[in-house]
């Protein structure tokens, strides 16, 4: 069995994203065979060495990857546990579910419905996730206002928010779906990116619900129900946010 580097050795055994763990080793958090690693791309084998992440033993057996598609509720939060003891994604998941070691991709925020992945699949979360892929996200919006030319065009070229200048979005109004009446689809995930634009051209959104990531559509699936993607779905969602 040929070695395999430290980064992708800790994704693919499922203990978090790429991002979350290359920052444990950044900051010293990571241990192989009881030395600090300071090389994402240290060989590991997987049949003599152990890793520790913040001091827990990484099971390095390789496990069953699980990508599922929830349609997350209002005043539910995307992590796994919280301190104040609100209702996170984790606890509106089937039992079965639960200890998989899950966590969702990305972020939506309390008040926001709508498409969020959760999966153990460090490779596709890192995709999903990272600003150079670009991955395309398309959200459904309600404001009690109409959007003036300009102001279509202004988030079209991209608005100047505390962190910087957006990238373009394309926006459309739409009838469909109510309350919502526009659809936004960006290609960034900053925090509260969307109300943020809005709010910055004098617009409050009143609802907000993502249903579509990459290729993969939120579709009739209801709210707090969950299901798994099939094989061809994974395929779909990783060939859709490639860098080519």
């Amino acid at each position: 069995m040929l070695p395999k580097p430290l980064l992708k050795t800790l994704t693919e055994a499922g203990v978090g994203s790429r991002r979350r763990l290359a920052d444990a080793i950044r900051n010293g958090r990571v241990r192989v065979n009881g030395v600090v690693a300071e090389d994402f791309r240290q060989p590991i084998d997987l049949r003599k060495d152990s890793i520790l992440v913040n001091g827990v033993l990484v099971n390095l057996k390789p496990q069953k990857s699980v990508y599922l598609l929830l349609n997350k509720p209002k005043g539910c939060l995307s992590t796994t546990s919280d301190d104040r003891g609100r209702m996170t994604v984790l606890d509106i998941l089937p039992s079965k579910y639960r200890s998989l070691r899950l966590y969702p991709v990305g972020r939506l925020d309390k008040n926001t419905t709508g498409l969020l992945l959760l999966t153990n699949d460090g490779e596709l979360t890192y995709r999903l996730t990272h600003p150079k892929f670009e991955c395309e996200k398309e959200y459904l919006f309600y404001i009690n206002s109409i959007l003036k030319a300009n102001e279509k065009m202004r988030l079209q070229q991209g608005v100047k928010l505390e962190d910087g200048k957006t990238s373009p979005a394309r926006v459309r109004r739409i009838a469909s779906s109510p309350p919502f009446n526009y659809s936004i689809t960006i290609r960034e995930g900053k925090k509260r990116q969307v109300r943020l634009m809005l709010a910055h051209l004098g617009h409050r959104v009143l609802a907000l619900k993502r249903i579509r990531e990459g290729d993969l559509i939120l579709g009739d699936l209801q709210e707090r129900k969950v299901r798994e993607l099939n094989p061809k779905e994974v395929r779909i969602l990783m060939n859709s946010c490639s860098d080519g």
